[in-house]
């Protein structure tokens, strides 16, 4: 599998703009997983951690499911990977699949994208229990940018420990 990565726009409205900016970032974690096995997704960084990309993987489906269905839509569902909603069960993979984390992660990744397109703008408002305060549909964009990126820069080094591949 070999993923197409489209680089934002130079120029583009907000909206577009943290649209195109966070597809970029999904693209890259999902580039970061190509061409290995399942038992090379599995492999973790270095004791103590136990991070790996197919938790990563399945770390952004909660992500994404938290933000757009539970905050924004508010749609009453449990997490993924947790009925106890326990967000570091996301990162245990280590009988996960590629094709079952990955699976679940492009379906988040389809809810997210379609609330975001049915929202009015991004001046909608959901809550957030876990913060007690309500946020905007453009906070949670840019807090999921930064999320990505964030992780992704996991990526890199978990990639480069697994085959030696650096670069965007």
């Amino acid at each position: 599998m070999t993923t197409e990565r489209i680089g934002p726009p130079l120029i583009a409205d907000e909206r577009e703009m943290l649209r195109a900016f966070l597809d970029y970032h999904r693209a890259t974690l999902a580039m970061k997983c190509d061409g290995l096995s399942d038992e090379d997704l599995r492999r973790q960084s270095m004791p103590p951690s136990t991070l790996s990309l197919l938790g990563l993987v399945r770390h952004m489906a909660e992500v994404e499911r938290t933000w757009f269905r539970r905050v924004i839509n508010g749609e009453d569902i449990p997490l993924v990977w947790s009925d106890e909603g326990d967000y570091q069960a996301a990162f245990d993979a280590s009988a996960q699949t590629r094709s079952g984390a990955f699976e679940a992660w492009q379906a988040e990744v389809e809810h997210s994208r379609r609330i975001e397109r049915e929202a009015e703008s991004l001046d909608v408002i959901g809550h957030q229990p876990r913060w007690g305060q309500d946020v905007s549909l453009r906070l949670v964009m840019l807090h999921l940018i930064h999320d990505y990126a964030r992780h992704n820069g996991h990526a890199d080094f978990l990639r480069e420990g697994i085959d030696g591949t650096v670069g965007a």
